[in-house]
């Protein structure tokens, strides 16, 4: 967004957060918020609307700082999927919230950031690991044009944390560099224990990046080892 509001001289521009679910937006920042909460989070719940950050687990509220399921409650939010009451049921709840299927949270000042998916979630031999935030940190790489992150089968762990890197041109990386990297700044168990490097990441027609199929990349390039 900060690109964006330089180049283009776009300086009252501001993030509307939601799904079609939500008609779309449940939050949005404001043209009279700071540039950098305009730019890092995206805003406080739009007016007559409860956006709730709460625990996947128990369903209770999240206190302010800590991550769980973005879900929203209010007019905006749609009646029902057509002719399919067990859809419906999966994602709006008995208390009517609908659950988004987003990681987020929710800050002291009560702007909302969202830092990942649930099903994107890494379970690696019992410890949670979401790939929004390995991704933001090795990004700051300057030798990283773009990374993501992605889990691998393991038949040990479960699941192993892959990172999948393309640099920029001209630069060069190697998996111990990446590791290095995060060493003293990120906890152990978040450490990538796949580093590949691509040309390019495997993609839907809407230009939607498939996870999956880096996973799928990963645990071939494994195969190929003997790893299992």
């Amino acid at each position: 967004m900060k690109a964006v509001m330089s180049k283009m001289n776009l300086t009252e521009i501001t993030s509307v957060y939601g799904l079609t679910e939500t008609s779309p937006g449940m939050t949005q920042s404001r043209t009279d918020d700071p540039m950098e909460i305009r730019a890092t989070t995206v805003g406080k719940e739009l007016p007559h609307i409860e956006v709730k950050v709460l625990d996947p687990e128990t369903g209770e509220e999240c206190p302010p700082g800590v991550q769980g399921e973005m879900c929203c409650r209010g007019y905006n939010v749609m009646k029902g999927y057509y002719k399919n009451p067990e859809a419906t049921a999966e994602i709006i709840d008995a208390n009517g919230f609908l659950h988004s299927g987003d990681l987020g949270i929710k800050d002291e000042a009560g702007y909302f950031k969202i830092t990942g998916r649930i099903k994107d979630m890494i379970i690696r031999g019992g410890e949670n690991i979401y790939p929004k935030e390995i991704e933001e940190f090795l990004r700051q790489m300057s030798e990283i044009k773009d990374i993501q992150v992605a889990g691998v089968k393991d038949k040990r762990l479960g699941e192993i944390t892959g990172a999948f890197i393309i640099l920029h041109e001209g630069k060069t990386l190697t998996e111990e560099d990446v590791i290095e990297y995060c060493r003293g700044k990120i906890a152990k168990y978040k450490f990538p224990q796949l580093v590949l490097f691509v040309d390019s990441f495997p993609m839907t027609a809407s230009g939607k990046i498939q996870k999956f199929k880096l996973s799928e990349i990963g645990e071939a390039h494994r195969k190929s080892l003997g790893i299992e």
